[in-house]
């Protein structure tokens, strides 16, 4: 496929002066016209966190509903509701479903679905931008916190309505249903769940494809990562009540110390990745934290532990989930902790799945965006133990394929500068001074996500 230019605002992906508007003003903003740049800061300046991305969510269907789409608000909304209210026993103010769906039909043809996520993180930004985020707000689950688009899904907003830009005024070039879905609540693993459960596979065109994009804090902007079946983990959270019998620091003899067994089940937790697992499939069971007792000669009667499991084949998904069960277990009878003083375990169900980029559309994809591209932009991704609810889109009944590109963020000069001996290391995804380079990152996704749709709907 012949290299093109992109007609609809990236040639005018170019520096615009900018001033922070107050959260009050934020739907009023209208992309109509806007160029890709202005709509990225103004996105970047107005975050919004999970399941509360209202504004943002409103300025991306609008431009949609310009753009010929037709547009479905609200995806999810009871559904987020029914589990605030299970989870924390109200419904924060502005808290909702703000999942939306955009079809355009072009004749008799496949169907291709493109993803974008909206939501920003509990963080204060300190990236020291012109257009920085400011924002303070209380998340569904109540806490209070700075927000800020510190995992770049302000770039994947801008790319995917750029993409939509040249899609529509491309039409002759394609046939078949583009269907876009503006997905909210990424960063909690609960917002492809919520579109999904209100219908997004029975009440919309079906795709035949899935397809999205992630943004990347190793890789300069401009290239394109791609990798080919696993490529981000099964992501559990465990908690771990040991229990014991409390009592005086100086009589140890009258207790049964549960910081002690935690400590061991803390120490033989790590067998489970070196001597269960097989060394050539991936698992990490990492203790985050370890709460128990509040003064020095005082042993508690219970201690907390919070754990992150990570892997990517269900199967050991299993076996790690059953190895932790098991120690925890074991380690406590060993004291002599049994029946009701036995550990409990609760595994959140609300996991985020692996993410399995499909073989054969990696590769056919691969093709066409090494011909757009060149061989030296293109980079084979290698796993990674993070986690992207994109994944759940292929979990269905309906097995669909799916695949999540990564996308080149850095500027050129800072990429060179880390990896130069003594180089200062890029802040990562999540950091609060991440900060991509918004031109060449944006151009570059819209250019791949074009090509791909072209190519998965072409005539």
């Amino acid at each position: 496929m012949k290299r093109t230019i992109l007609a609809l605002g990236i040639a005018t992906l170019t520096a615009c002066s900018s001033t922070p508007q107050p959260a009050e003003a934020q739907q009023a903003f209208s992309a109509n016209g806007k160029t890709l740049r202005q709509l990225y800061e103004h996105l970047h300046k107005n975050p919004e966190l999970s399941f509360q991305e209202k504004n943002t969510s409103a300025v991306l269907a609008a431009e949609m509903k310009r753009l010929g789409f037709t547009v479905t608000t609200g995806l999810g909304d009871a559904w987020v509701k029914a589990r605030a209210m299970k989870g924390y026993g109200k419904v924060q103010d502005g808290v909702g479903g703000y999942g939306f769906v955009a079809v355009l039909q072009n004749g008799p043809g496949p169907t291709l679905m493109i993803r974008t996520d909206m939501d920003a993180l509990p963080l204060v930004e300190k990236t020291g931008l012109s257009y920085a985020s400011t924002f303070r707000d209380t998340a569904w689950s109540g806490e209070e916190s700075g927000v800020m688009h510190a995992c770049g899904h302000d770039i994947h907003m801008t790319t995917w309505i750029g993409t939509a830009r040249e899609l529509v005024a491309r039409k002759s070039e394609w046939k078949g249903a583009l269907v876009m879905i503006a997905q909210p609540a990424e960063e909690i693993g609960l917002g492809s769940m919520s579109m999904l459960e209100d219908g997004l596979f029975t009440r919309f065109p079906k795709p035949d494809h899935v397809i999205g994009l992630h943004d990347n804090a190793a890789l300069p902007a401009g290239a394109i990562g791609l990798g080919s079946g696993y490529v981000m983990a099964n992501v559990d959270s465990i908690d771990i009540t040991v229990k014991g019998q409390g009592g005086h620091g100086a009589y140890p003899q009258d207790t049964k110390d549960p910081i002690v067994v935690a400590a061991r089940i803390v120490t033989t937790l790590q067998t489970l990745v070196s001597r269960e697992a097989d060394p050539q499939d991936s698992a990490v069971v990492t203790v985050g934290a370890i709460n128990g007792g509040f003064k020095h000669n005082i042993i508690p009667d219970e201690v907390k532990l919070q754990l992150t499991v990570r892997s990517f084949a269900d199967a050991t998904r299993d076996k790690l989930l059953q190895g932790i069960a098991r120690i925890a277990k074991a380690e406590a009878m060993a004291a002599g902790l049994e029946g009701d003083k036995a550990p409990t375990m609760s595994v959140k169900t609300d996991y985020t799945p692996s993410l399995y980029n499909n073989p054969e559309l990696t590769a056919r994809l691969t093709n066409v965006l090494t011909k757009e591209f060149g061989a030296d932009k293109i980079n084979v991704a290698s796993p990674t133990m993070g986690g992207e609810d994109f994944a759940r889109f292929g979990r269905t009944e309906e097995r669909i394929p799916i695949m999540l590109l990564w996308l080149g963020a850095v500027s050129q000069e800072k990429y060179d500068a880390s990896i130069q001996p003594g180089g200062k290391p890029l802040p990562s995804l999540h950091s609060s001074e991440f900060a991509p380079d918004p031109d060449p990152t944006i151009a570059a996704g819209v250019r791949a996500m074009t090509v791909s749709a072209l190519d998965l709907l072409g005539k």
